[in-house]
């Protein structure tokens, strides 16, 4: 149980009330019961804080709490950083201190204090595993693996050769960290090799070897500090040099980062994004869901990229890119109203329409 005082301490944000007041949990307004902190962060949630039982809640600025039958109020100007701290003091640890003993760990294996290891987890020779870090059910981590302090990682988790972690990386369920890249050669080179030369103009000539030589994968995955990977995702290994990832970037479920992809620092990568091999991005960059990047390309600081865009040339910092193939914003919004005028255009032209122009 958390009293009223110690939320708005944790929240940073001003109190009113009974602040001796305790509680359990959050809970939407309608379905709190009166040991929830009922959640109403703009006046459009005032209404269902009526149809519940909470007796205190987390407001926006100069709610009056008197009149929505509140004991007791914690407001919060910017509401979604509020949620963010609010919902870091309630949760609780996900896995225990403690190794389960069916966890598999070679004996050169080192795990600093406080480490929580779960069934059936698998730790290979001269892994480092850094104090207060927790490993879920299932988690494969190869050798040599360095994982940094206060990590968390999901159950069913695999984490490759020359990998390496920093501090507090969240990595989620059945995620993949350093598995070899998508990376071969023919003998001779390949017709897909000339294409952007010869735009598919060129002649089409079978290669008396046609097969593909695989190009192992050396260079492994670097993962900064605070750095969240999503469900699902696969990032990488890097073929000489590592694959990496900056410092408080957060990557969705379902994402795929190719060999050699160098993310800067505290990027969002929204579900389904796709990073071909060996492209550069910036700082503060985000791309939103089901965004493509060709390979080799170089996307600036503070770029945006909008949902479903394929970028398949480079971005300037702070461009914010729309559409396949993706292009300015405002150049792609034009061209899309151009487009639907299109039907209405022909069928005038097909009338023998014409509008008279007007005298320069």
């Amino acid at each position: 149980m958390l009293t009223i005082a110690r939320i708005a301490e944790a929240l940073g944000a001003e109190a009113e009330g009974d602040l001796a007041i305790e509680v359990r949990g959050a809970s939407e307004p309608a379905a709190a019961g009166p040991d929830d902190l009922a959640l109403a962060l703009a006046p459009s949630w005032g209404e269902a804080i009526r149809q519940g039982q909470a007796r205190a809640a987390v407001l926006w600025p100069g709610a009056d709490w008197r009149a929505l039958g509140l004991r007791a109020a914690v407001f919060a100007p910017r509401g979604r950083l509020a949620m963010s701290r609010l919902t870091q003091l309630l949760d609780e640890p996900p896995f225990p201190e403690g190794i389960h003993p069916t966890a598999v760990i070679d004996p050169s294996a080192r795990l600093g204090d406080g480490v929580g290891v779960g069934a059936l987890a698998v730790i290979g020779a001269g892994a480092e595993i850094g104090p207060g870090t927790r490993i879920g059910p299932h988690v494969t981590i190869a050798p040599g693996v360095r994982i940094g302090p206060d990590a968390i990682i999901h159950p069913g988790a695999t984490l490759g050769r020359r990998v390496t972690l920093g501090a507090r990386v969240i990595v989620q369920p059945n995620a993949a960290i350093g598995g070899d890249g998508f990376s071969f050669v023919t003998r001779e080179p390949a017709y897909v090799e000339r294409v952007r030369e010869t735009l598919g103009q060129g002649p089409l000539a079978v290669p008396e070897d046609p097969s593909w030589h695989r190009i192992h994968s050396l260079g492994g995955v670097e993962i900064g500090d605070d750095v969240e990977v999503g469900a699902c995702s696969t990032i990488d290994s890097g073929t000489i040099r590592p694959t990496r990832i900056g410092d408080g970037t957060k990557i969705d479920n379902g994402v795929i980062i190719g060999h050699n992809v160098e993310i800067g620092r505290h990027c969002l990568l929204c579900g389904r994004v796709g990073i071909a091999g060996s492209t550069v991005i910036g700082d503060r960059v985000v791309l939103a869901g089901g965004v493509g990047l060709a390979d080799n390309l170089r996307i600036g600081d503070d770029a945006v990229i909008t949902a479903g865009s394929g970028v398949l040339s480079n971005v300037p910092a702070g461009r914010v890119m729309m559409g396949y193939p993706a292009t300015r914003m405002d150049a792609q919004i034009e061209s899309y109203k151009a487009l639907r005028r299109l039907p209405r255009i022909l069928r005038d032209l097909a009338a023998g329409v014409s509008k008279p122009h007007r005298d320069e």
